[in-house]
């Protein structure tokens, strides 16, 4: 009887990466197509814009913990625009 048993490896799970942001987009968008019927809004792009923006803006200042720099360089606008975009969405 053999009191040694084979020690057995096993490989952790690479974690997921996170679907590509235009995959989420358009899931978003087929969503709010879907659930608006034929009358849904004739403004759609202008709609979706001022709803991602925000939202982008405030995760990566929570990123970046607050740093206008990082967050500017992150989203590749400069700071002055980061800043103007906060006013408009006052934000921080």
């Amino acid at each position: 009887m053999n009191v040694f048993q084979p020690l057995r490896v096993e490989a952790a799970a690479a974690p997921e990466s996170p679907p590509a942001l235009s995959e989420c987009v358009a899931r978003a968008v087929r969503r709010y197509l879907t659930h608006s019927g034929k009358d849904c809004a004739h403004d759609l792009y202008r709609l979706v814009l001022a709803d991602v923006e925000a939202p982008m803006l405030r995760e990566t200042l929570r990123h970046t913990e607050g740093n206008l720099t990082r967050a500017a360089e992150m989203l590749g606008i400069t700071r002055a625009t980061l800043r103007k975009k906060m006013a408009e969405h006052r934000l921080g």
